[in-house]
């Protein structure tokens, strides 16, 4: 499991950042900015590798699951 910055909504950040570099803009100069919107993420690959039971009431609560029906 992991609580994540969401990374779409990173994106416009980082071409905001580009752009002011591209103008001159000093990177020391800009301020950090922190995420706004983070996601819950559950892996159940991975959880059922280590003997992990994740209960149902939280994967209700994940923004994304990550399950083992990828095919390889």
């Amino acid at each position: 499991m992991s609580y994540t910055r969401n990374s779409a909504d990173s994106y416009p950040r980082v071409a905001t950042y580009v752009d002011k570099i591209l103008k001159g803009a000093k990177p020391a100069d800009l301020p950090v900015e922190r995420p706004t919107k983070f996601e819950f993420v559950i892996n159940l690959k991975t959880a059922k590798q280590i003997g992990l039971t994740i209960p149902q009431s939280v994967l209700y609560r994940a923004d994304k699951v990550i399950s083992e029906t990828r095919a390889e």
